[in-house]
């Protein structure tokens, strides 16, 4: 007879810091659950679901201790669902735990009895806690310095079977997952919140980031090694410009994968199982079999591997050979003796990935990103300097596409030396995507200031002009209650070349992570004019003045080298493969000369809570 279990996976956008909002999102999840056809018996949540996951100094704000969250999950099930029974919930949560703090996974049977002659009730029953082992402090990630690293890892009983708890990297570690088998674990929840990287295209490989498509790969190789199921949670949503997509799984253990999850929606995706293909799945390819007889020496020997020096090899030798003697008449060969050669030159292998796009998914994730940024911030409208150039043309109509173009008022604001194109071109933007707009004509004001400096060279007067323009964007924010929305790309921001506190002062930016070649190809994709995207790029300061010329190097060429650059290859293994040393050198300059326009003010710390040093929050906590 099959042993059948229901299983729920739920995916949300969590509320930055609001738990109480987050529990109750939670316990409308129970009652969609309760719904379904077949009532799950377990009900999987993702990583730091109760809060939201990058908060930085804020983690201490909302952690809480398992006891508090089990009692809080139970009164919410039991006030969504009319007929309570019992109910397996997993859910990620920063945790308060012995005076210290943890990102930990609650597991807790909800609903059924809440009293009896025991004094004991199945409501809040906690079943099991994890605590991560492995906390990522590298790239984007800075656990280790807010949470403690969890040292414990073990599948626990439940009515239905025996099951294990991953948080996030301790899925990447497969020793993790090799001990939650060899315990014993039929299921292993992985509860993660994992953003979404990677927007090459992919052809036919799943849908969704690189990074998404990577742990799919990850969670099968590991469901088919052992022979369990894999349950995935995926976080949903925009946190501080991280996008989480969801596409939670439910993987078989034979790594085939039996329900997915939509990608960027709020999402529950309920499969029944039956846990008898595990016993199935193992007894065709006994690994975890093996394993347990073979486990005592690799023990021995992963303790030698972290003592020290390896004793040499032991063989058996029977001698040299004796020296070959060539036929007669033979001569040396240089040819390949049969073989077939092939070589990789070195410039072929071990680059970054491609700059090559992925447009349909570029232009999914920004708009999610802009609709998630407003809708977190309280806005409706966005205000778009439009310059007539292709970043703001693009700007402009992703924001459309978040907003409605209702809701985007694109700014034209010339100077009186500025090129008569740019109002031609920015006013074919706004037709082409029905944009709200308004002309003003700055020449006045900057003027008025640069009368009293008569002596202000070019640079100086570009500068002035940039920062009115921010100074209309801001009050016409004000005055209509939106939010500038910025416009520089990857390329402008690693040169340096924008006015500081004036094109960057935007508080959110959709292309700041696309070198220009990327914002060209996208700006095609989205249908911006082709006068707009094929003319040559500039800042439109001063008369003449083009951005590859003040470069003195193309886009083209320079997006390559930045791309590698950020990719940890130097100036030495570049022109080994090939890049020309004085483009390099020029690059690298700018590069490495610019890091300051990059950062907020330098503050001088002379306490232990210096905003943005001791005391941390994201910039949408």
């Amino acid at each position: 007879m099959p042993r059948p279990l229901t299983v729920a996976v739920a995916q949300f956008r969590p509320r930055k810091g609001d738990y109480a909002a987050n529990l109750a999102r939670i316990g409308e999840a129970f009652a969609a659950a309760d719904a379904a056809a077949e009532r799950p018996q377990l009900l999987v949540f993702p990583e730091t679901i109760t809060s939201g996951y990058f908060l930085e100094g804020g983690t201490r704000d909302v952690a809480v201790t398992a006891g508090r969250l089990a009692r809080d999950l139970d009164a919410q099930y039991r006030a969504r669902v009319r007929a309570p029974r019992t109910l397996d919930v997993v859910v990620g949560f920063y945790e308060r735990w012995r005076d210290a703090l943890h990102n930990s996974a609650l597991v807790v049977r909800v609903g059924g009895r809440v009293g009896g002659r025991d004094g004991g009730r199945d409501g809040g029953a906690v079943l099991h806690v994890h605590r991560k082992n492995f906390l990522p402090t590298y790239g984007l990630f800075d656990e280790e310095r807010f949470v403690e690293r969890g040292t414990e890892l073990s599948a626990f009983d439940a009515g239905w079977g025996r099951a294990a708890v991953l948080v996030c990297e301790d899925a990447w570690h497969s020793l993790s997952a090799t001990v939650a088998a060899l315990d014993g674990a039929q299921v292993i929840c992985v509860l993660a919140a994992a953003p979404g990287r990677g927007v090459w295209p992919r052809p036919g490989t799943p849908e969704g980031p690189a990074s998404h498509a990577r742990w799919e790969r990850l969670l099968c190789e590991l469901a088919d090694e052992h022979g369990v199921f894999v349950c995935f949670a995926n976080l949903a949503g925009t946190e501080g410009g991280k996008q989480f997509p969801g596409g939670s799984l439910v993987i078989g253990p034979r790594g085939d994968v039996r329900a997915r999850a939509p990608l960027w929606d709020d999402a529950i995706t309920v499969a029944t199982l039956d846990l008898d293909d595990a016993h199935r799945a193992r007894a065709d390819q006994p690994l975890l079999a093996d394993l347990r007889v073979q486990l005592p020496h690799l023990e021995r020997a992963m303790r030698l591997a972290q003592e020290g020096p390896r004793p040499r090899p032991a063989f058996d030798d029977d001698g040299p050979p004796p020296p070959a003697r060539p036929a007669v008449g033979a001569t040396p060969s240089t040819a390949a003796h049969g073989f077939v050669l092939t070589q990789a030159p070195l410039a072929t292998h071990g680059g970054p990935p491609p700059l090559d796009l992925d447009l349909p998914l570029v232009e999914a994730m920004l708009v999610n990103f802009l609709r998630d940024e407003f809708a977190r911030r309280g806005f409706t409208r966005a205000v778009v300097g439009l310059s007539g150039g292709v970043d703001s043309a693009v700007t402009a109509a992703l924001a459309a596409r978040a907003l409605g173009p209702a809701n985007v008022l694109a700014v034209r604001m010339p100077y009186r030396t500025s090129s008569p194109d740019s109002l031609a071109h920015a006013q074919l933007v706004i037709d082409a995507f029905g944009l709200d707009h308004r002309t003003l004509d700055i020449s006045a004001a900057v003027d008025g200031y640069l009368a009293h400096e008569p002596d202000a060279d070019g640079t100086r007067r570009g500068n002035v002009m940039a920062r009115q323009r921010m100074i209309v964007l801001f009050d016409l924010a004000a005055k209509h209650r939106a939010l500038p929305v910025g416009t520089g790309n990857k390329s402008e921001r690693l040169f340096g070349y924008f006015t500081w506190h004036a094109d960057d002062s935007p508080p959110v930016n959709p292309l700041g992570d696309l070198f220009k070649t990327q914002v060209w190809a996208l700006a095609a994709h989205l249908g911006v004019p082709d006068a707009v995207v094929s003319k040559a790029p500039s800042a439109d300061l001063v008369q003449g003045q083009t951005d590859e010329g003040d470069f003195g190097i193309s886009y083209a060429k320079a997006d390559v080298l930045l791309h590698w650059m950020l990719h940890g290859f130097d100036d030495a293994a570049l022109v080994a493969r090939g890049f020309p040393a004085d483009e390099v050198a020029l690059v690298r300059r700018r590069l490495d000369g610019t890091h300051w326009k990059r950062k907020l003010p330098t503050v001088a710390m002379i306490s232990g809570t210096a905003i943005g040093e001791s005391y941390l929050r994201p910039v949408d906590y």
